[in-house]
């Protein structure tokens, strides 16, 4: 949960009931791009909390190209926001305008909307370049006074940015999604684990951890979570993490080590240390 202050939980409040309106009249007339983008920079404002006049930029330019929006704070480009009209259904093509945007600009958080969807990315400068959906929501569907509502809002919020909520909700999704869980029940930890309860069960059963993990794969975890593409993916996440995890093991074991080793070596004894001036 993330702790939002009295101030901007009211005005996000306010902004909600005040946009769901403006939207739902938006949407019947089916506004074009130009007008929706003028209301999704009202509503960065207003809900978000940027300052319309120094945080926000229209039609940034980017290599020859622009992109519709973008909010920089100081010096910095916290989001590219790519925006579509009102009734347009956001598509790949779409997503990948925006991350081309971020690619150029060196920018991580890319934003695409329609005024009403939001999805909120993560982008991942490795070969080949991957965006990552960190969130997105429908705000016609939240509700004003709901704390779960807001905090979908404030993650994208101007004072959120300091916080980190952004990057913090990021890694909370990186870890907990079906793929992941499916990674760390093949992992050697939890399949010994899984041989020593099956032990219990009889003691002269022999299983070798090979059959667990065929029999997970097989008739436990769905075959999607371990064969699509998103599998693959949280499979190589996985694996970054654990060689991560066992590096820090490993540092963590050599400085225990050093620092007993200087622990072991004897003080000088005052009675064999000469006095200044002695022959």
């Amino acid at each position: 949960m993330y702790k939002i202050p009295k101030k901007e939980s009211e005005l996000i409040q306010q902004g909600l009931v005040k946009f769901q309106k403006i939207l739902g009249v938006a949407k019947a007339r089916d506004l074009n791009e130009s007008d929706t983008v003028s209301i999704i920079t009202d509503m960065l404002a207003e809900i978000f909390g940027y300052d319309k006049y120094l945080d926000i930029t229209s039609e940034y330019a980017i290599r020859g190209t622009f992109c519709d929006l973008a909010i920089k704070l100081g010096n910095k480009i916290e989001y590219l926001i790519e925006c579509k009209s009102i009734g347009t259904q956001l598509k790949e093509t779409h997503l990948k305008q925006a991350v081309d945007y971020g690619v150029n600009q060196g920018v991580n958080w890319v934003i695409l909307t329609n005024g009403i969807n939001w999805r909120l990315y993560k982008i991942r400068f490795e070969q080949p370049i991957e965006a990552d959906l960190v969130y997105e929501f429908d705000i016609m569907s939240l509700s004003p006074r709901a704390d779960e509502s807001k905090e979908l809002v404030y993650i994208l919020h101007k004072d959120a940015i300091e916080k980190n909520y952004r990057q913090a909700h990021y890694e909370k999704t990186q870890m907990i999604n079906p793929y992941t869980v499916a990674q760390i029940l093949l992992s050697e930890a939890v399949v010994s684990s899984i041989k020593k309860e099956i032990r219990k069960l009889s003691d002269d059963l022999k299983l070798d951890p090979e059959e667990i993990k065929e029999m997970l794969s097989l008739s436990v975890i769905k075959r999607d979570l371990i064969e699509s593409e998103e599998a693959r993916e949280a499979e190589k996440n996985m694996r970054k993490l654990f060689n991560k995890i066992a590096r820090k093991a490993e540092k963590k074991r050599e400085k225990s080590k050093l620092e007993a080793q200087k622990s072991s070596i004897p003080l000088p004894n005052e009675s064999t240390i000469p006095e200044v001036g002695a022959q």
